[in-house]
């Protein structure tokens, strides 16, 4: 078996400076170093999002389990939440099980379920959030 080459990545460094006032330091990276985020992380960031959505009163149950989690008083963040995670792409699908308030824009308030939650998912978690479907399950008076 061949010996592993570390690859470099380029950082800047105070200590190290040129001209410019910019320094680059060759530093190995390791396998070591990659971060995973769970499913039921990425859930959780992805729940809170959509809550912040104006127009969104709550999430339905996506499933029979939740649907009894749901009865029993036992609701979560990410209730209504389903994510299917490429680890080795770095991206997942997300289906989100919303209730609007009535009176919305159904698909203004979806398209904004849709871009807050492609925000968080990459600047919260790191992952990019390719397919993100959002499943109107019911309107509330909120």
């Amino acid at each position: 078996m061949e010996p592993r080459r570390p690859t470099a990545v380029a950082r800047k460094d105070a200590t190290d400076r040129t001209d410019d006032d910019t320094a680059t330091v060759l530093t190995p990276r390791r396998e070591a170093d990659r971060v995973q985020v769970s499913d039921a992380a990425v859930a959780t960031i992805v729940g809170l999002a959509a809550h912040e959505v104006p127009g969104v009163v709550g999430m339905a149950p996506a499933s029979l389990g939740e649907g009894l989690r749901r009865v029993l008083g036992l609701q979560q963040v990410d209730e209504g939440v389903d994510v299917a995670h490429d680890a080795e792409a770095g991206t997942c699908e997300v289906h989100l099980h919303v209730v609007v308030a009535y009176g919305v824009n159904i698909p203004a308030v979806a398209e904004s379920v849709r871009e807050r939650v492609a925000y968080a998912a990459s600047t919260y978690a790191g992952v990019k959030a390719d397919r993100i479907v959002v499943h109107v399950a019911g309107v509330s008076r909120g």
